[in-house]
């Protein structure tokens, strides 16, 4: 009798420490899908900056250019 309650708590040990090691692999996983998802954020941000900045500076040459012309 006593084997069979070892064994059955050995099957439940080894379902719970399997269990945990699922868990603690999805919660890596989404994890690296929370940086990565961080990481395209901060990229479409700067790529939004960089964009305003290039404007501005074409809009900037351009007033200047008119100003000179005028002249």
């Amino acid at each position: 009798m006593t084997i069979a309650v070892k064994a059955a708590a050995g099957i439940i040990g080894t379902v719970l420490a399997i269990l945990a090691l699922i868990i603690a692999v999805l919660k890596g996983l989404l994890g690296l899908i929370s940086f990565i998802t961080l990481a395209i954020k901060v990229a479409v941000i700067g790529v939004f900056v960089a964009l305003f900045i290039v404007i501005g500076l074409m809009v900037f040459r351009t007033f200047r250019n008119n100003r000179k012309s005028e002249d």
